[in-house]
């Protein structure tokens, strides 16, 4: 079978590394890459110099198969238009859209044109967070009770979006996966300490139906760099550290027990100090599952795990988010979503 021809629309600081990955893939070839910026067209040129590399999208598009769109965030909605309308499988970075409606627009097109499409939720690849979410579908946590994660660090601050649109999208996905659901209610606070009006500082709460709740720290305006989560259950606790080079599931075979027959007596209930346990996790590069997935979807072979619908509702989630932050940290019902 010929390789998929792919187009890169982006290469900036996440785009070059889907320029290198589809370059690196057997099954893909890179044949476009497409970026405003004169700098980064030269230095793709010398890196790459059997692909077409341009300013114009729409040429960029002519000469492929399929597009990834990494672009600035406000420009991935025309650019999948734009790729949706030609009939190419277009995988969309995160955030799928900066708006609801246009998220919408997007999915609605692909939909209608049968052109298949796959969000850019990275994590939702990460082989500790696949292996997380079968461990979850098992039941060997028993009743998920909670979830937070930190995703904090000294780093770049943008000044085009905040912490929770920096960020979000990533937590925000996985809590989507691991729960199978979607949250009942959104509340966010946040502070602005560096530019006005761009909350550098976010915390995120999602309440879902079956009473479990997810809590996000996300900041660019700490002294740390972590990307954890933990999640809690009825039987037992699990620690995904994304930070560790090798160890980064930890499960802990630990919690608080309580008899059938308990009411409220506070007597009745046991700890459990139990193992601790560090399964084997592929040591495998989540953009490269991602990207071969993308190559599979686009060829037939595979269906989306991550379709546009997803995007759209992440994308959901963070617009109620944001009107919570302006509302300061007030609940808000997040509504049915999409008919099934």
């Amino acid at each position: 079978m010929s390789r998929l021809r792919v187009a890169v629309i982006g290469a900036g600081n996440w785009g070059r590394n889907h320029v290198r990955t589809i370059a690196s893939l057997p099954e893909a070839e890179l044949t476009a890459v497409c970026d405003v910026d004169a700098r980064r067209r030269a230095q793709v040129s010398r890196q790459f110099p059997a692909a077409t590399v341009t300013a114009d999208a729409d040429e960029a598009l002519a000469l492929a198969d399929a597009v990834i769109v990494a672009a600035p965030a406000v420009d991935h909605p025309g650019l999948a238009v734009a790729a949706i309308e030609r009939g190419l499988p277009v995988l969309v970075e995160k955030p799928f859209a900066l708006t609801s409606a246009e998220a919408r627009r997007v999915a609605e097109l692909a939909d209608r044109k049968g052109v298949p499409v796959v969000a850019g939720h990275l994590l939702l690849f990460h082989p500790a967070v696949v292996r997380l979410r079968e461990m979850l579908d098992a039941g060997d946590l028993g009743q998920i009770f909670y979830l937070y994660s930190q995703r904090v660090n000294l780093g770049q601050v943008r000044p085009d979006e905040n912490a929770l649109w920096s960020f979000g999208p990533h937590d925000v996905s996985v809590a989507r996966f691991l729960l199978g659901a979607r949250p009942a209610t959104v509340g966010a606070r946040g502070h602005s300490y560096l530019q006005p009006g761009i909350e550098d500082v976010v915390f995120l709460t999602l309440e879902f139906a079956s009473g479990a709740s997810a809590h996000v720290q996300m900041s660019w305006l700490d002294p740390h760099k972590e990307r954890r989560l933990t999640v809690v259950g009825s039987k037992r606790m699990v620690v995904f550290d994304d930070m560790q080079p090798r160890e980064k599931l930890k499960i802990f075979d630990k919690g608080v027990d309580r008899p059938p027959e308990y009411r409220s007596y506070g007597e009745s209930l046991s700890v459990r100090e139990g193992d601790i346990f560090i399964p084997r996790i592929p040591n495998a590069e989540p953009l490269t599952a991602e990207l071969r997935h993308f190559v599979a979807v686009a060829r037939g072979e595979e269906q989306s795990r991550v379709t546009a619908w997803d995007g759209v509702e992440v994308v959901e989630i963070l617009e109620v988010a944001s009107e919570s932050l302006r509302s300061d940290g007030r609940a808000i019902a997040l509504g049915a979503g999409r008919p099934s």
